[in-house]
């Protein structure tokens, strides 16, 4: 790809999870922004950064003018009935289409990069999908970052609704404290039948 004034970085959630929805953040960033900030923790994909660092750099992003995201999610309905990589698909061109939509002018100075997995379904959109993009982009980094904050936020949430669960530690992941709650009390409604 030639190299373009902006950078769109897209990248998911929640794939291997038991429990939710699996959430995709497309974000938009100027090509040549410098993300070494002193306040902030070196820019690195979600996995590898701690919940305090993750939020800062959240912070950061929606307080910075001229970096904006979409989110798409899949619901456990959804990955069920299409399976999972169909349904990351689905998200990440729903929040692409969502991006493209809200930023146009930006959007089309723009190179797209998706995260390995990921594949869009737009055919007047170039993109290219890199295997451990998240460790070489940092819109995908960012992209990461924010997706792994909301669906935590999520499934934070939803353990005041299921705190049999304890979805607030594990996220819907398959712990051995997650799997014994299922065998006892059965999967409720955010569970995602074909992965239990």
């Amino acid at each position: 790809m030639a190299r373009k004034r902006y950078i769109v970085g897209i990248d998911e959630v929640g794939r291997g999870s038991l429990a939710g929805y699996l959430l995709v953040a497309a974000v938009i960033v100027p090509s040549g922004i410098n993300l070494r900030r002193r306040h902030l923790p070196k820019i690195k994909d979600s996995k590898r950064l701690t919940a305090l660092a993750r939020g800062k750099w959240l912070s950061f992003v929606e307080r910075h003018p001229r970096i904006k995201y979409t989110l798409f999610k899949a619901s456990p309905g959804t990955i069920d009935g299409i399976n999972v990589t169909r349904a990351a698909n689905i998200a990440a061109t729903g929040a692409v289409r969502n991006l493209m939509t809200k930023n146009p002018a930006t959007f089309a100075r723009a190179n797209v990069y998706l995260d390995g997995g990921l594949y869009l379904n737009l055919k007047n959109v170039k993109f290219r999908t890199l295997t451990r993009g998240d460790e070489k982009i940092n819109a995908i980094k960012l992209a990461s970052i924010i997706a792994k904050v909301k669906r935590d936020k999520y499934m934070t949430e939803l353990h005041k609704k299921y705190p049999k669960y304890a979805f607030d530690k594990h996220k819907g992941y398959g712990t051995k404290k997650h799997k014994r709650a299922i065998k006892k009390y059965g999967p409720t409604k955010i569970h995602r039948l074909t992965f239990i």
